[in-house]
């Protein structure tokens, strides 16, 4: 059964840089390259060793082993690394026919010198490695050393002595040794790409869990900062003019979020400046706004980055319309800067201790902290006392806090 590359899903190639495949890749020129080296070796040994065997087997053997090892290492260029699996499937077969075949072949004349094909089993364990799978690669080792060794037994016992035992236990230790190792390397190429999949599978999780918490969270402010202002302030029995207004904006941005047409992607500084004042007038009518626009301002912000900031400055101007008390007067002041935006909500009305605000209300933790904080290089800061509640919003384009 042929050794499927861990790269081969359902009968094609999936991935053709995954380390599997490169471990295949290399593993198959490094045994093409001991093939063209060992060619070279034994070319003049085969020769004289041509005489013990049938005129046929030679050749045979020399184009079958050898012509599959080269062939081999070209199909580690080819872009479907399954043909490295085949050709060296191709080779380790081709080896141990050859092998084989060496026993019919042969005259019965002795030698004094071992069978030339007795030089180099390893060369095939490491075919058989990248072909198959582990049992059945050590498996054909086993008997390809066997074959090899019998060959040498019989071509040389009775010239030299050959101790056929240690012969073989060393032969299947030193070749064993490499294709151990090949084995190896191809299990880690496996394991190494499975758990990149698992990382890349786990990543892909938690980025939809993010957006998820991304989407929970924007919804759940869209709730406090629109239904439930709009439920308070029909209940405080606010005039049924501004409260119906405050519906329909609470409609239309649950319509935009569910048709998810809010496509644009950025704002230059006047619409930034119009949506800020959008914001802040849509609360509080009387509120005093003003703008300052560095000559060097960016000529456009994120879009996203400004629909956040002004939804915190929307809901610091609700906060001071709620709690602190009538006649207070509010003031909006925005700075933008190239690639930032600051955003102070100030009013004269009775202060609050921030520290002691229960963490849990919605108001300021999602709806001010949580959004400006849930941005890359986004913060805001509340500080509140007798003569007043200061809100500030700020925002700096990380990109340019890594600028020199």
């Amino acid at each position: 059964m042929t050794r499927r590359p861990a790269t081969t899903q359902g009968g094609h190639t999936t991935d053709p840089t995954s380390a599997a495949d490169r471990i295949h890749r290399v593993f198959g020129r490094f045994i093409s390259a001991g093939y063209v080296f060992y060619l070279l070796f034994v070319v003049p040994t085969a020769v004289s060793q041509a005489h013990l065997t049938a005129w046929w087997w030679l050749p045979t053997a020399l184009l079958a082993i050898f012509g599959t090892g080269i062939a081999l290492g070209v199909a580690t260029f080819l872009s479907d690394v399954r043909w490295v699996g085949r050709l060296a499937a191709a080779n380790a077969v081709a080896f141990l026919v050859a092998a084989v075949l060496w026993f019919p072949a042969w005259t019965g004349e002795v030698s004094t010198n071992t069978a030339w094909q007795a030089l180099f089993p390893g060369v095939a364990g490491l075919s058989a490695a990248a072909a198959w799978r582990p049992r059945t690669a050590l498996a054909y080792l086993t008997v390809v050393v066997l074959v090899v060794q019998t060959t040498n037994y019989l071509l040389v016992n009775t010239t030299t002595g050959y101790r056929f035992v240690p012969e073989l236990a060393f032969a299947l230790m030193f070749c064993g040794v490499f294709a151990a190792a090949a084995i190896v390397a191809f299990r880690t190429g496996d394991v190494l790409d499975s758990t990149v999949a698992a990382t890349e599978k786990s990543v892909v999780a938690a980025a939809a869990a993010a957006a998820r918490t991304v989407e929970r969270e924007r919804f759940d402010a869209l709730v406090h900062d629109r239904v439930m202002s709009t439920l308070l302030a029909s209940g405080r029995g606010a005039s049924d003019g501004p409260v119906a207004a405050q519906a329909r904006r609470a409609l239309e941005m649950f319509d935009s979020l569910r048709r998810g047409d809010d496509t644009e992607s950025s704002f230059d500084a006047d619409r930034v400046a119009a949506q800020f004042r959008s914001a802040a007038s849509e609360v509080d009518e009387d509120v005093e706004f003003t703008t300052t626009t560095s000559t060097d301002a960016g000529p456009h912000y994120p879009a996203d980055v400004i629909r956040a900031v002004a939804a915190a400055l929307a809901e610091a101007v609700r906060n001071s319309v709620r709690h602190a008390g009538p006649g207070t007067q509010r003031a909006v002041h925005v700075d933008l800067g190239p690639g930032s935006v600051r955003v102070v909500v100030r009013d004269d009305g009775h202060g609050f201790d921030p520290a002691r605000i229960d963490p849990y209300r919605m108001g300021i933790r999602a709806s001010i902290h949580g959004r400006m904080r849930g941005m890359a290089g986004g913060d805001s800061e509340i500080t509140s006392g007798r003569a007043g509640t200061t809100v500030t919003l700020h925002w700096c384009d990380p990109a340019e806090r890594r600028a020199p």
